[in-house]
Formats: C-alpha cells, structure tokens, sequence
C-alpha cells in the first residue's frame, strides 16, 4: 500500500467507522432475538462476467456494513440487521429465474440485481406473477445497473425501482460533451447484442442527429454478448470505416477485451463509453486511452476534492466525497477491488430508511415509502421519482489520464490512469421525460 493510500486509510479509520465488517451489530441483533432482514443479490458470480458480479457484492456488503455498524434497521420490536444472501445467476435469464424462486420460496422480500437489462426485464415479469399469486410473500426489486429506459417507461412496474440512471439519461450527457467536441466527425456503433445494446444505438443515433446532425454514422454494429473472445476483426471493421470515434455501452469483459484489441491493433480514436472507468477497462486500455477514453458516471473517486471548482456540483461536499472512497479503499484494499459504486450506498441508505418508515419488510408498504423520498449524503443528492421509480441523480462525464495529472488524484486499480471529471450535471439536469403508466396495487 502507497503512503498515500496509508494516509487515506488513517482518515478512513477517524472518519469512518461505517469502513468496519458489521458482525458485531449483527450479532447484537441476533443475541437479542431480532431476525436480519435479507436482500437477495441475484447476480452473475460465475461465468463470463463473474469479475463484475464480485464488484457488486462487494459493494451491497460495504453499504450493508454500515447500516449495521450504526445498529441495523430500527423497527417497532427493535433494530434488525441486514443480510445479504448471494445467489448465482450464471450472468443468464433462465438461472437468474430460477434463484428468484429460491428468494421466493425462503420468503426474502428484497431482491437486487443490475448486471443484465435482459435479466432485470425477466425478472420484473417474474416478480409481478409471484406478487399477485401470493399476496402474502411479495416481493420488491432493486436495479442497480440494469439500463434499458424501458423498466421504467413502457416497460414500468410498481414492484421495480431503478436506482442507476438509465440508457438515455446516460447518452443525453455524453452527447453534451461530443456535442463541444469538433474533432469527432465520424461515428462507429459497436454494442453487444441485446435489448440494452440495441438501446444504446438506438439513443446514440437520436442524441447525435440532434446535437451533432454533421457527425456521420460509419457503423452500427451489434456481437454476441459474452461470447467474443477476440475482438480483432470488428477493429479491423472499425478502421476501415475512417470513424474518428466509437460510442459503446459494452460492459464486463466485453469491455477490456474490446479496448484491449483497439490497443494492440492501433485504433487511435475517441471511445465514448458508458462503462470505460469499469473493471479492467482502464487497465486494458493503459497510455492509448489518455484523453481518449470517456465514460459516464453517477460518482467517481476524483469528483472530490481532486476535481476543479468549476467541476464540482453545486452544494456538493468534497470532503464527504473523499471520506466515501477513503473507507471503501481501506474496507477492499486490493488494487482489484478499487470499484466504489456509490448508487449502490445510496440504494441501500434509501432501503433501509424505506423499510423503516414502513415499519416491516412488507414490499408493498416498502414501496410507498421508497415513492418520492429524498436522499442526500454530502455528495450525491438523489430522489426517487414517485411515478416511475427512476432515481434522479447526478451524472458526470469522465475522461482518462494519467494520475497525478490536475483532476486525477486517484488511479483506477492501481493502472496508473484514472478520470477527471469533463462534465458535471446536478441531477435537475439528467431527468428525463416521463413514460411510465403504472399499474399499482
């Protein structure tokens, strides 16, 4: 560990004691006859995205720690701790199906998932049948990843909340950034082949025709998600255009092995991403992506203190910022594990002042009290939006350069290349247009 990173760490330790494993409050909890309240994380843990279902529950275990370090969640019979229990998917529909009665059958009324919007899509169908089938043992479903503008338009579901901006709102805040730069002239669409790739597309080409209309499209390409092990050929495609840039919403490993063939085989283009700043990406990407490669973030480690005034969100709280990553770094110190997905805090936070206010798990009075509320923790000032359930909160534009440099005071799992922020939204900026026609219960 980095003197700088033991520096970060003694803060943590003053600042945070939220950074510290939980056991003790739950086991108080336990002794005391309180039984925990379970989330189900359905999540790919093997498989081609593995790596990204391991991000995840480190991050779900670091937001549960510390509602359990302050005591748990308080009820009318007393404070009840929380618990995660893992569940895997396989990264595929029909397994992630199969878990989700597994949830349904041991009666756990919060299930999580994000890594997939084709899974999230089966598993709100799934949700929806087995609230009505069985009143008694409903449950509630918590997306922290899953993208397609659909689950919370046409697609929307009273048991769904959406706790990541989705697709479009991603895609409206990179098109601002492409919309300043004239040098991107020529665009090449490369996604994986399913319905939030096709999103991705689909989003690029309406966002670009109305903020650039003078970029041409050179390509609009779709691959086998989790499949492709070599992506050599589709650069080959992608020089050949002339494309001067890529837009992509690939994630996992899709991702670095996308980047990491664009490395080795020369392209010198813009690649803006949706999930650049993500596991392994910068890594794979290394010296080629500096001042290269954007992404887009609801958070990101330099958007404290590092970042310049005139890129900090109004209000915000740099110091909070810091303190947030400082505890998630001494928590997982390995350089592996630097992957602090701050929505996922805030989804729990909420979750639990949620289930409080509704005195009891029970996922329809859960809902109602998720409906509308507010949340603000120094640094990201969010609310839920009642009639859709999509989470309005900021984004920023992040672009890749060496750390050390203005803006990059932090790298990316020890790569030596991070993001300095290139845009700032406050999240009356990133909410979109409403679509939803919900059915309540």
């Amino acid at each position: 560990m980095t003197k700088q990173w033991m520096k970060w760490a003694a803060i943590a330790g003053a600042m945070c004691a939220f950074a510290q494993p939980a056991a003790n409050a739950a086991g108080v909890a336990q002794e005391a006859g309180r039984t925990p309240i379970r989330l189900a994380l359905i999540e790919g843990m093997s498989g081609p995205f593995a790596d990204a279902g391991a991000a995840v529950e480190r991050n779900v275990r670091f937001a549960i720690e510390r509602v359990n370090a302050r005591g748990g969640v308080k009820l009318p019979d007393g404070s009840h701790p929380l618990e995660l229990v893992v569940l895997d998917s396989q990264g595929s529909v029909e397994q992630a199906l199969v878990q989700q009665r597994v949830a349904a059958d041991r009666h756990i009324p919060f299930v999580l998932q994000g890594n997939g919007s084709a899974v999230a899509a089966a598993l709100v169908s799934a949700i929806d049948k087995q609230n009505t089938r069985a009143p008694d043992n409903r449950e509630l479903f918590l997306n922290y990843s899953a993208d397609d503008p659909a689950l919370t338009g046409a697609a929307c579901s009273f048991w769904h909340f959406r706790f990541d901006a989705h697709a479009g709102m991603r895609m409206n805040a990179l098109a601002d950034v492409i919309a300043r730069d004239k040098s991107v002239k020529r665009v090449y669409l490369l996604n994986q082949d399913y319905s939030f790739g096709h999103d991705v597309s689909t989003l690029a080409r309406a966002a670009l025709a109305a903020k650039r209309p003078d970029v041409a499209i050179v390509g609009d390409e779709f691959h086998p998600i989790g499949r492709v092990k070599d992506f050599t050929p589709y650069i080959a495609k992608l020089r050949a255009s002339g494309a001067d840039a890529v837009v992509t919403g690939n994630w996992g490993n899709d991702l670095a092995l996308l980047v990491k063939a664009a490395r080795e085989q020369g392209f010198g283009g813009k690649f803006y991403t949706f999930y650049g700043n993500s596991l392994d990406a910068p890594a794979a990407i290394g010296e080629a992506g500096v001042g290269r490669v954007l992404a887009v973030a609801d958070w990101h480690s330099n958007a404290g203190a590092a970042a310049a005034p005139a890129e900090r969100l109004p209000g915000a709280d740099a110091s909070s910022s810091d303190a947030y990553y400082a505890a998630f770094r001494t928590r997982f110190p390995g350089a592996h594990d630097d992957y602090a997905l701050a929505r996922i805090d805030v989804m729990v936070e909420m979750l639990a002042e949620a289930v409080g206010k509704a005195r009891g798990t029970d996922a329809a009075a859960v809902a109602k009290a998720l409906e509308g509320m507010k949340y603000d923790n120094g640094f990201a000032r969010a609310w839920m939006r009642a009639d859709d359930h999509q989470l309005i909160q900021p984004l920023y534009v992040i672009e890749m350069d060496k750390a050390g440099t203005p803006g990059v005071r932090f790298d990316n799992e020890g790569s030596g290349y991070g993001f300095r922020t290139v845009l700032a939204l406050p999240p009356e900026k990133t909410e979109p247009a409403r679509e939803c026609r919900m059915k309540r219960p």
